[in-house]
């Protein structure tokens, strides 16, 4: 039987049953739901074609209910278009990407929430610009689907994907782990230098405060996912280089839970503290 508790656990059944990491993820799914493989392989396959969809269908013109968040996608696209990014050509779709689906949650599109709603930009930002930029195969990308999933499985069983529980840290930072863990395999990177890439991301986010303005997954989640896309890409950069977190994949996960927990409750979606209860925020809160 495939069960995992730990990214170790991952890393050891992918030893003792020679299976790669996505295969791991794979077969225990399998179990878990009583599918076959044709079957575990379809349902992630329609996830990541959902996340495509959504990423093609960005409409610059919808804005949210509350006005607050819309066309700063096409901003950024018409930026990139002229070469004006600093970053370049991955990292520029990327950002582009991350903001388009996270303006598409805001204004009620259908997105993919992976791990959450709040963060459904980070995934698909990285995972559709590698597979433009590095030519990967249709397969390739739902195996780095089941990476990222299993990550986050790891994440929600020992900690939280949940901002009012854990904070942002537990959202845009799992989904950040998640994606770097991904882009590592689709990069060639090894079993170990995977579980590298999703420590070095979750250590960046780690206390992160869920503060949204007027309670509304509006400002700030729309441009973190953009902050938690970048931080996935050069977490893998990192681990494939060779440069390893000092602190296991398993134990920053614990942390992050630890700190959640030590959070106070304004700064854990409540809309209580942070950016939410600045001078601004509330001027914006009576005009609504």
């Amino acid at each position: 039987m495939i069960t995992y508790h730990s990214i170790r656990d991952i890393l050891e059944l992918c030893e003792k049953e020679q299976m790669t990491f996505a295969q791991v993820i794979e077969h225990a799914d399998m179990e878990e739901r009583a599918v076959t493989q044709e079957a575990s392989y379809a349902k992630m396959q329609s996830m990541y074609e959902a996340m495509r969809h959504a990423d093609a269908t960005y409409d610059a013109k919808l804005t949210s209910a509350s006005g607050l968040v819309g066309g700063d996608g096409e901003k950024l696209r018409a930026y990139n278009e002229v070469g004006k990014n600093l970053c370049g050509d991955f990292l520029g779709l990327v950002m582009e990407k991350a903001i388009k689906m996270a303006e598409g949650n805001a204004c009620m599109r259908r997105i993919v929430a992976a791990p959450t709603a709040g963060s459904c930009g980070v995934i698909p930002a990285v995972f559709l610009t590698a597979q433009e930029k590095l030519a990967c195969t249709e397969e390739q990308m739902v195996a780095a689907m089941f990476i990222s999933a299993g990550v986050g499985a790891v994440i929600a069983e020992n900690a939280s994907i949940a901002g009012a529980s854990g904070g942002c840290q537990a959202e845009i930072g799992s989904a950040s782990a998640m994606a770097a863990a991904g882009l590592c395999f689709l990069q060639g990177g090894t079993n170990e230098m995977i579980a590298n890439a999703a420590a070095l991301a979750l250590k960046n986010m780690l206390g992160l405060a869920c503060d949204p303005v007027c309670g509304l997954v509006e400002v700030p989640c729309v441009k973190r996912n953009v902050a938690g896309a970048v931080n996935a890409v050069s977490a893998a950069q990192l681990s494939l280089a060779g440069i390893k977190s000092a602190i296991p994949v398993d134990e920053v996960i614990d942390a992050m839970r630890r700190i959640g927990n030590e959070m106070s409750p304004n700064i854990k979606e409540t809309g209580q503290g942070g950016l939410a209860t600045t001078p601004t925020a509330i001027q914006i809160g009576k005009s609504l």
